[in-house]
C-alpha cells in the first residue's frame, strides 16, 4: 500500500522528477567526459608537454568531484522537498519511520543510479560527437584517446554510487528528526536574508582575502609552483562562496531600500523572489561563477592554443616558404600564396665541405632572421630583421640555416663574389623564399608546397637533430604535434563545464518555478499587466546569470597567469573566446527565461 501510494505521488509530480532526473543524467555524463581524458594517463602524457599536466588534471578532477558533489547536494534537496510533504503524510496515516526509512532509500538509490547509467552512456556517446567535431575542425593530432574509456566509467558509476548511498542515509536521518508538522508545512517556510551586519563584514572580508590570496598564487605560480596551485583552488572556492554568501544578500536589502528602485515596476516583487531562496542561491551562484571561470577558461586557453602553435612556428623560421631546387608544381602553388609580402632569389654552389653564395645578391636582398625580446619575463618573437652581410663573412653563418637543406648545415659557408661564384664547379641550385602576411590563412596551400620540397629534397623527410628540416612549417608540424593535445583538451573541457554550468543554474531556476505558478496567477487577478510580469522574470533571472558571470570573468582573467610558462601570449585576442562564450552564455539565458515564463505564465491569461 506504501509503495502504491509513493508511486501514485511521483506520478503527480513526474515533470519534476523528470527535471531533476534529466539534471543527474547531464551532471553523470559531463563527470564522465571530463574523467575519460582525467583518468587516461597515456593519452595527457603523449599530448602534451608539460610535466605538471598529470597534477592540473588531478586537481581538475578533485575541484570537479567537489562540484558534482555541490550538485548532488542540490538535487538531493530538491527530491527531499517533493517528497516531504508526501512523507509526512504518511506518517499522520500510521506509516512506520523504518518503513519511511527504506521507501527513501530506495527511491533516493534507484533515481540515482538509474541517472548514472544513462548518464554514462550520453557521456559516452557526447565525447564521440565532440571529439569527432574538434577533430573536424582543428589540424591537431592527437594519440591514445578513445571516447569509451572503461577506467573513466568505473570511477562515474563509483563515485555517483556512493554520493547516492549517502544522500539516502541523510534523507534518512533527517526526516526521522523532523516533526510531522513540520514536513506538513515545510514548504511555506522562506528563506529569509539574515540581518546580522557582524557576519556580513566578516564574509565578505574574508571573501576578498581569499580571492587576493588565491589571485596571487596564480600570479606567482612559478614561484609557488604545485603548492601554488592547491592554496590557490581552496582558496578562490572558499573566497566565491563567502563573497557570494554575503555580496548577494547586502545588495538586495540595498537595493530594498531604495525608494526609487523598489517602487518602480514589480521590482519590490523580483527582489522579494530573490530574498524568499537566498539561502539555495547563494550555493548555487558561487558554484555557477566556478564553472563560469573553468568552462571560459578552457575555452579560451584551447583558442590561445589553436593561435599560439603558429605563432610558435614563427618564432623558429624567418620565412614561409623555402624553395630548394624547386620542381614545377611547387612553383606553381607558389601563385596560390595569399598576400605575399616579399620574395627572394638565390643561387647557390656547394662541395664536400662549403656552401657558397654570391655577395652581390645578400647585399641586394638580405637574409631575414627571427628578431627575439623580452616581456614580462617571456622570450617572444618581434617579427623579422634583415642580417648585415659583415655578420655572415665574420662566421656567423647561422642565420643562412633558414634557406639551407639538412645537408648543407654541416657545411662550412663562404661568400664569394660573382668571379670566384663562377669559378667553383658543380652544379647551380636555384633557392626561392616568401614572406606571406598571415601563415595560418596560407597552410593548406603552404602545406602542398612543404610536400613538394619532400619530393625534391628526399633528406628533408629523414632528418634529425642538427640535420632535421628546420622550415617553418616543419616546425609548424613539431609544435602541433606537441601542443595540439592541450587545445583539444581545453575545447573539450571548455564545452564539458559550459553544459554543467547551464544544468545546474537552468535546472535550479527552473526546480522552484512550479511554486511560483500561484503568485503570478495573483499578480495576474489583481490587474498586472502580463508585460510586468514577463519583465520582472526576465530581471530576477538575469541577476542570477548576471553576477556569476562577473566574478567568473574575473576569475579567468586572472587564471590565465597561470599560462604564461607555456604560452607565449595567453591574453592574446581575448575578445574572440569571450565573445563566444558570452554569446553561448546568453542563448543559455534566453532559454531558462523562456521555458520558465512557459510554467509561471502558462495559466495567465
Amino acid at each position: 500500500m506504501l509503495l502504491k501510494l509513493s508511486l501514485t505521488g511521483i506520478k503527480g509530480r513526474l515533470k519534476d522528477y523528470l527535471v531533476l532526473f534529466s539534471g543527474l543524467i547531464m551532471a553523470s555524463a559531463i563527470f564522465y567526459m571530463f574523467e575519460a581524458l582525467a583518468t587516461n594517463k597515456s593519452f595527457v602524457t603523449s599530448n602534451s608537454p608539460i610535466s605538471m599536466a598529470g597534477i592540473i588534471f588531478q586537481i581538475g578532477s578533485v575541484l570537479l568531484g567537489i562540484i558534482t558533489l555541490v550538485y548532488i547536494i542540490y538535487a538531493n534537496n530538491f527530491l527531499m522537498s517533493m517528497r516531504r510533504r508526501d512523507y509526512g503524510m504518511f506518517m499522520m496515516l500510521g506509516a512506520k519511520g523504518r518503513k519511511i526509512a527504506q521507501l527513501i532509500a530506495a527511491e533516493t538509490l534507484v533515481i540515482g543510479t538509474a541517472a548514472t547509467l544513462i548518464g554514462t552512456a550520453l557521456g559516452v556517446g557526447l565525447t564521440q560527437i565532440v571529439s569527432s567535431l574538434l577533430l573536424s575542425q582543428m589540424d591537431i593530432q592527437i594519440k591514445h584517446f578513445s571516447p569509451f574509456y572503461l577506467p573513466a566509467v568505473l570511477v562515474t558509476l563509483i563515485f555517483f554510487i556512493i554520493l547516492f548511498i549517502i544522500a539516502a542515509v541523510v534523507n534518512q536521518f533527517q526526516l526521522l528528526k523532523t516533526p510531522v508538522l513540520q514536513l506538513l508545512h515545510d514548504d511555506q517556510q522562506p528563506n529569509r536574508v539574515s540581518q546580522n551586519k557582524l557576519s556580513r563584514i566578516v564574509q565578505i572580508v574574508l571573501g576578498l582575502l581569499f580571492l587576493a590570496v588565491g589571485y596571487y598564487m596564480m600570479i606567482k605560480v612559478a614561484t609557488f609552483q604545485i603548492m601554488g596551485l592547491v592554496v590557490a583552488l581552496v582558496t578562490i572556492v572558499l573566497g566565491t562562496y563567502f563573497l557570494f554568501n554575503a555580496f548577494f544578500g547586502w545588495l538586495i536589502t540595498l537595493l530594498k531600500r531604495n525608494s526609487k528602485i523598489r517602487n518602480r515596476g514589480l521590482n519590490n516583487f523580483t527582489l522579494a523572489q530573490l530574498s524568499f531562496r537566498i539561502k539555495d542561491y547563494t550555493k548555487m551562484l558561487a558554484l555557477v561563477a566556478m564553472l563560469f571561470a573553468l568552462a571560459l577558461g578552457a575555452i579560451t586557453v584551447g583558442i590561445g592554443y589553436q593561435s599560439e602553435i603558429p605563432e610558435m612556428a614563427e618564432t623558429m623560421a624567418p620565412y614561409d616558404v623555402v624553395l630548394n631546387q624547386p620542381n614545377q608544381e611547387a612553383l606553381r602553388l607558389t601563385k596560390d600564396l595569399k598576400s605575399v609580402k616579399a620574395t627572394a632569389n638565390y643561387v647557390v654552389k656547394e662541395d664536400a665541405k662549403t656552401v657558397y653564395y654570391r655577395t652581390v645578391q645578400l647585399e641586394k636582398t638580405p637574409i631575414m632572421a627571427v628578431q627575439f625580446g623580452n616581456g614580462n619575463g617571456v622570450v617572444r618573437a618581434k617579427g623579422v630583421k634583415p642580417v648585415k652581410l659583415s655578420e655572415i663573412q665574420n662566421g656567423d653563418s647561422s642565420s643562412l640555416r633558414a634557406i639551407q637543406v639538412p645537408s648543407q648545415s654541416s657545411k662550412g659557408v663562404k661568400v664569394v663574389s660573382d668571379a670566384e661564384f663562377n669559378q667553383v664547379a658543380g652544379a647551380t641550385t636555384q633557392v626561392k623564399t616568401y614572406r606571406v602576411k598571415d601563415f595560418a590563412v596560407n597552410l593548406p596551400v603552404i602545406k602542398k608546397i612543404h610536400a613538394q620540397q619532400v619530393i625534391a629534397n628526399p633528406e628533408l623527410a629523414k632528418g634529425q637533430g642538427a640535420t632535421m628540416d628546420s622550415s617553418k612549417y616543419a616546425n609548424y608540424k613539431l609544435a602541433n604535434s606537441m601542443f595540439s593535445g592541450l587545445e583539444f583538451m581545453g575545447f573539450f573541457l571548455g564545452i564539458a563545464f559550459l553544459a554543467m554550468l547551464a544544468s545546474c543554474l537552468m535546472f535550479k531556476i527552473l526546480s522552484g518555478a512550479a511554486s511560483d505558478v500561484k503568485r503570478y496567477t495573483m499578480l495576474a487577478k489583481i490587474g498586472t499587466r502580463r508585460n510586468l510580469l514577463q519583465q520582472s522574470i526576465a530581471k530576477e533571472i538575469g541577476v542570477l546569470f548576471l553576477l556569476p558571470g562577473i566574478v567568473g570573468v574575473i576569475h579567468v582573467l586572472f587564471g590565465l597567469q597561470l599560462f604564461k610558462l607555456i604560452m607565449i601570449d595567453p591574453y592574446n585576442d581575448l575578445w574572440i573566446p569571450f565573445s563566444i562564450f558570452i554569446i553561448l552564455y546568453a542563448i543559455y539565458y534566453l532559454l531558462t527565461t523562456w521555458l520558465y515564463k512557459g510554467i509561471v505564465l502558462k495559466e495567465v491569461k
